[in-house]
């Protein structure tokens, strides 16, 4: 079992004035169902899976709903759209109920949410386990921020960092971590000790089967998944490139609109990441597409049937993946994007916030040297605010400058 960072957030939020109606929503699997009913555990739990039970729970007065069930968590609410009217009836006749709604989709269920609990509900997403939290052992144990977290807070300092990854007390447990997350990502299921690894890879490839089968059919109502499997497979096989439309409708054999939409079902479902491009500097010729990322380096190594090496562009994925848990988590107000010219000069990860911006190349080389930063040399050139910092992660265990403005930093040790 894993500590997981919301869960004080979520804790905190439900007691407000305004945390009556909580929606929890994420992939299939994330560990929403076991967060919840672990935190609130004074709170009935309602499966809407169950067909019989759900036809009675749609049959209740908001009067019934008070008495029987005042505080409870309505597991998979999507099933059944009626209920979540209900909830909003109770809400708006009573001031005590308090409801915790969960979903493995936004796909339906927030598009209800908005249409009937706006200004009613607050919502909070899941993802699969950070770095941080697979390092953690049990509900007790207490996640610390990462590098990558703190330094987002302003609370990080370079300098004060040890001179080789390796020298850090924790490397073994963090760089075992780090080496698990590449190959089989952050679903909780996967991290039981007692599985073999071809026993994750399983798990994994039945995930993905499940996803088709349930979320994909039931909630974007696609009856002929054969082009939806294909677009699926092309955007892991692209992983960490620009989208092209026409290319992937192309290839799915359908059309450019269908294929658009196809990829939203991906986003909307957490299975992937649409980074915007950064373009707000007229006078130079930058790139206005959007970069994909499978979210989990996990789904991603099983819809492309492979086990073992990564190429780049996968390994940038995993990271870019892990970084956008991990700044979603820390709740600033901040943005994300990637940057790209039109003569090929480009930034993995852009993230801006109010003081400036943070510059991030991704290498998988284990040997960083000047040239690896070229990138992000005079990018402030670009730019409308200032930069904060040019970070190179790696797999170079040395954390060091090059080029006297840019910091080398192990990517396992800088978000672990």
């Amino acid at each position: 079992m894993h500590n997981r960072k919301l869960g004080h957030r979520i804790l905190t939020r439900s007691e407000r004035k305004h945390g009556r109606i909580l929606v929890v929503t994420g992939a299939r699997q994330t560990g929403k169902t076991t967060l919840v009913r672990h935190t609130f555990t004074n709170y009935d739990y309602l499966s809407i899976e169950d067909p019989v039970m759900r036809r009675a729970y749609t049959s209740m007065s908001a009067a019934q709903w008070k008495s029987t069930y005042p505080n409870a968590i309505l597991d998979e609410v999507q099933k059944e759209p009626l209920l979540i009217e209900s909830i909003k009836s109770v809400y708006d006749q009573y001031d005590t109920p308090r409801y915790i709604l969960l979903g493995s989709s936004q796909i339906l269920l927030l598009q209800k949410v908005k249409e009937s609990l706006a200004g009613r509900s607050q919502i909070i997403e899941l993802y699969p386990l950070t770095l941080p939290e697979l390092m953690s052992s049990g509900w007790d144990d207490n996640i610390k921020e990462s590098p990558f977290q703190r330094m987002l807070s302003g609370e990080w300092n370079f300098e004060n960092e040890l001179p080789d990854f390796m020298l850090d007390p924790e490397y073994s447990k963090k760089i075992g971590t780090y080496n698990y997350y590449l190959n089989f990502g952050g679903y909780p299921a996967l991290t039981d000790a007692s599985l073999t690894n071809e026993e994750r890879r399983e798990w994994l490839k039945n995930y993905v089967r499940t996803y088709l089968e349930r979320d994909v059919r039931d909630l974007a109502d696609i009856r002929d998944l054969e082009p939806f499997i294909r677009i699926q497979q092309m955007v892991a096989l692209n992983t960490g490139g620009i989208i092209n439309y026409s290319k992937l409708a192309k290839e799915a054999s359908v059309t450019s609109k269908t294929a658009q939409r196809y990829l939203q079902y991906l986003e909307l479902s957490y299975q992937a990441i649409l980074l915007n491009p950064w373009f707000r500097n007229e006078k130079k010729r930058l790139v206005r597409s959007a970069k994909v990322h499978i979210l989990d380096p996990g789904i991603c190594s099983s819809v492309l049937q492979k086990n073992g090496m990564h190429t780049g562009n996968e390994y940038e994925s995993a990271i870019v993946a892990e970084m956008f848990k991990q700044a979603k988590y820390t709740e600033l107000p901040i943005n994300m994007y990637h940057l790209r010219t039109q003569d090929g000069r480009e930034i993995d990860f852009l993230i801006e916030t109010e003081k400036g911006y943070y510059a991030f190349e991704i290498k998988m080389s284990k040997n960083i040297n000047d040239t690896d930063g070229r990138h992000l040399r005079n990018i402030d050139e670009i730019l409308d605010k200032p930069v904060i910092e040019k970070i190179i992660l790696s797999n170079d265990t040395k954390v060091k400058r090059i080029s006297g403005d840019i910091i080398c930093v192990h990517a396992g040790f800088f978000l672990s």
